[in-house]
Parts: C-alpha cells; structure tokens; sequence
C-alpha cells in the first residue's frame, strides 16, 4: 500500500469508518470519508457506550487515541443493576477498579475525538451515497444524492443499518426483530428527578420482565437516556389508535402497557424532558455473508446489524475499522488486504450476531427476569 496509492472512500462518520479513516492517516496512507449529514452537530448520536478490551479499546489504542480517550470517559458508568417490576433491586454490580473494565463514553464526544483526529477535509458533509457503480478492476463510481460523483478504488461501507454500499455485496436487508423501544429522557436528572437518578445509579439500570422492559442508562451532564421496551408488533401505534407525535397520547398507552409495574418505575415514562421517539429494533439476517468481490467491503452494521442487547455494535465497529486498516497497510494489494479481512470479520460477525438474536429473545421473553437475573449473576 505504500508503494502503490489507492483512492480509498469510506462512507459513513460513525466509529468504525473513523477509526479506518484515522489508521489509515497514521500510516501516511490517503483516504476520504463521505457523510450524509450537514454537518458534524446535524443530529444527536446517541447514549453511552462501555469500550471492550479487545475490541473498541484495542481500535483506541491502534489510533494513537487512548491517551486522549481516558479523560473524556466515566468509569463509574459501568455499573449495572437489574430491578424488579415491583421497583426492588435485584442485582446491582459496581464498576471494576483499577481501570480493569469497559469505561463509558458518550457517543457524541467519541465521535469528536474521532473526527479531531483526522486531517482537516477529510470528513466530506452532506454527501449521501445513491449508488457505487462497478467500473471493472475492482474500481467503483460513486454518485451522490446531489449531483456529484467520484471514482474509488476501494469502497468501504461504513453506513449503518440502511447501507447503500451493502447493495454492491448482498440482498440481505434488515428484519424487524420484534422490539421496540421508546425512547425518552431527563435532564439534569439528580436535581430535577432525584429519585430516578438515584433508582438508576452511576450506569445502567434495566427492569424487564414479561416481554417489557425499561432501560435508564446515565450519560453525562446530568442527562439519563431512557428506553421503554416492548415485545410488539412495529405498528403498536397504529392498532392502538396512537399518534406517535403526541407525546400525552404515547405516554397514555405507554402506562396502559406498564399499568402493573411500580409508580417508581413508571416515572421513566411520565416524567419526560425529551418527548418520545418511537425506535423500532432491526438486524440482519444471522449468519450475513458475501462473496468477495474487489474493490468493495464492509465493516459495522453495515456487515452485521445487531440488536443492542449484543452491547457490542460500537464496539465490532472499530475493531472492524482498526482490523482492515492494518491489513491495508499489511499487504501489497487492496485485494490482498481486504481478502485477509474478511476471512476475520465474517466468523467473528456471525458470532456475535447470534448472540444478539439469543440477547434480545431471553431480554423481552415472558420469564425474561429470570433469565436476566442468571446471566447477570454468572458475568459479574
């Protein structure tokens, strides 16, 4: 790769078209990221993420970032605590110490840190991919929603659950998986909320039971993310004569559903500084697979959207970007190096993905607190 530039396009900012992008960079090796939003602020990117060991950790480390991760990270984040329909705690696991466990980030200042690193210009803002055109010799033709196009020698889809370049490989699309989530929020949660605050704790608190669930997960600057889960059909709404858009109507159904759990618990519903977003659950098919073809691959949920019971998406992400960054600047030809990715990435994708599919079946399952229980117990 160093003797022989390539135009390397990687579509998708998330983490692991970052972490790619910034690999790559480190080792003098030229490369593009295009982006479908405006800007770097167009739109919130989410709740908190806990790094792994061997996998986002090992991306942060590969990037020459994790001395600059660690001040931006909450390590008391990693709490969990399993709590009863009734408000009870069943479980409640503290952080490791010693820096020995998965410290929390949120993902917007991820995202920074990541794009901070990387030369000025590289993110191109507002480019959303319509189509890669094959050009022969692995060589693809990118046009974009607004008019413009550039050629690539390597096509890198890094763009999530809904990829335009997954097309070029697969016919796989996403699944509903059954699972919806509405998510919700508080601000300044110990003074405005102080009961929630304290019922969810420094990290992640999870109540499930009988195919419901609520997920508080604490987040910095005071804000806890909620999400109300429901085993339902994607259309919940619509049979229950609900418009999503208002929120008092949403909320109304959303008590009706949890009408014999805790007041306590109820409050993550009722007491909203954010309104409500109706998130519905997709993945790929298990196992998601393709045949190699030059000049295009995939990494992220691009290759293997999962559901967020894997705690993995992010976090196989990078590792993804970190591992085909390395065998681009380990091998002699883009086909080389892609070739010895994806004979990584498939069976590791595989497998967490069926993982994924097991989580979110035994989290929202008529017995799903039990089950929750028991394997809370057997990892901490």
């Amino acid at each position: 790769m160093n003797h022989t530039p390539a135009r390397i396009a990687v579509i998708g900012a998330g983490p692991g078209g970052l972490i790619c992008a910034r690999i790559l960079q480190r080792h003098g090796i030229d490369v593009t990221v295009h982006d479908l939003d405006a800007s770097a602020t167009a739109r919130d990117q989410g709740g908190t993420l806990d790094m792994h060991p061997d996998t986002g950790q090992y991306a942060l480390r590969a990037a020459g970032l994790w001395n600059d991760f660690t001040p931006l990270a909450r390590p008391e984040g990693e709490q969990w605590r399993l709590v009863g329909r009734d408000g009870q705690t069943l479980f409640d696991a503290a952080p490791p110490q010693e820096g020995r466990g998965r410290p929390e980030i949120d993902r917007g200042k991820l995202r920074d840190l990541l794009l901070g690193s990387l030369n000025p210009g590289t993110v191109r803002w507002g480019h959303r991919l319509q189509r890669a055109e094959p050009l022969g010799e692995g060589r693809h033709r990118l046009h974009f929603a607004h008019g413009v196009s550039s050629d690539a020698d390597l096509v890198v889809g890094a763009d999530g659950a809904w990829s335009r370049v997954r097309r070029v490989l697969s016919d796989a699309v996403p699944v509903y998986t059954g699972v919806t989530f509405v998510e919700t929020g508080l601000h300044d949660a110990a003074l405005r909320h102080p009961a929630l605050a304290a019922l969810t704790g420094d990290g992640t608190m999870m109540a499930l039971d009988d195919n419901l669930g609520i997920v508080a997960q604490r987040n910095s600057g005071g804000h806890i993310r909620v999400y109300v889960g429901m085993r339902t059909p994607q259309d919940w709404y619509r049979r229950a004569g609900v418009d999503p858009a208002d929120p008092h109507a949403v909320r109304d159904a959303l008590l009706e559903r949890f009408a014999d759990w805790s007041p306590a618990l109820c409050g993550f519903i009722t007491d909203t500084d954010t309104g409500y977003t109706n998130r519905p659950l997709f993945a790929l098919p298990v196992p998601h697979t393709w045949d190699h073809t030059p000049g295009v691959t995939l990494l992220g949920d691009a290759a293997h959207l999962m559901s967020p019971f894997s705690g993995m998406g992010a976090n196989l992400a990078m590792r993804d970007g970190a591992d085909l960054a390395q065998a681009l600047i380990g091998h002699g030809s883009l086909d080389d190096a892609v070739t010895a990715y994806e004979e990584i990435l498939l069976p590791r994708s595989i497998e967490a993905a069926e993982g994924a599919a097991e989580g979110i079946d035994g989290a929202f399952a008529p017995d799903s607190a039990e089950q929750t229980l028991a394997h809370m117990a057997a990892h901490h």
